[in-house]
């Protein structure tokens, strides 16, 4: 099987597709505004890029973990989520409260999907 690596760094690929499946790395937002609303619209414009570049898009999503700094913030990052979401093509999905990498950091969205 291929394995093609996108957006490739020292440490990690941003995507990663294996035949027909692409795995996301776990996605936050390049600026990370104090809002939860809004970096999981920045989020989810990410993970819309990768699945676009790995030939894959938001109606072939498999699976998503979701990591909230305050898992409080859990229906204003659903809100967002649902708007976004591929009605009838929703994922096996979790969501967990985390400490993220920074503090700036309010949400975290991984995500596998078929190619």
């Amino acid at each position: 099987m291929t394995i093609k690596r996108f957006n490739t760094g020292p440490r990690m690929s941003q995507a990663v597709k294996h035949g027909e499946t692409v795995y996301l790395a776990g996605q936050v937002a390049a600026d990370p505004k104090p809002s939860v609303t809004e970096q999981t619209k920045q989020i989810l414009a990410q993970i819309d890029d990768l699945l676009k570049q790995a030939g894959s898009d938001k109606s072939k999503l498999l699976s998503a973990t979701i990591w909230l700094a305050d898992i409080r913030a859990f229906g204003e990052m659903n809100a967002v989520w649902d708007a976004w979401v591929s009605p009838g093509n929703t994922p096996a999905r979790a969501t967990v409260e985390a400490k993220l990498a920074g503090p700036q950091y309010l949400v975290e969205i991984g995500i596998i999907a078929a190619a």
